[in-house]
């Protein structure tokens, strides 16, 4: 096991090659234990050179309704009016704080998820 610090493209793209050749190790192995150091690496140089923005507000709640299998009644019945709703999904108005509040708690969605400005 030779464990180093991933500090450029190359290095990125050889861990991951190593990573895939000891991707079944089993757990309290030495080869176990190098997956498990290189999954964290990876993580961290991704974290810093492949970072993904949040999606924005609208997006997440049509994901989310779509994983929930809701259709926009269903989010009407969360909001409480037809007009907001489909004000909401077509971008038109701005999420108040109490639907932030009713979203997040029905849907799940975090709430820095749904601040976030569109």
């Amino acid at each position: 096991m030779q464990i180093k610090p991933i500090k450029t493209e190359q290095d990125y793209q050889q861990a991951l090659k190593r990573l895939e050749e000891i991707f079944d190790a089993k757990t309290d192995t030495k080869d176990g234990d190098e997956l498990e150091i290189l999954g964290i690496l990876i993580e961290n140089y991704e974290e810093e050179y492949f970072p993904i923005d949040s999606p924005d507000p609208i997006a997440a709640i049509e994901f989310r309704m779509d994983q929930m299998g809701m259709d926009q009644q269903d989010l009407t019945r969360i909001i409480g009016s037809k007009s907001r709703t489909s004000d909401l999904l077509n971008r038109k108005r701005p999420l108040s704080i109490r639907q932030i509040r009713l979203l997040h708690k029905e849907l799940h969605i975090p709430a820095d998820v749904l601040l976030k400005v569109y």
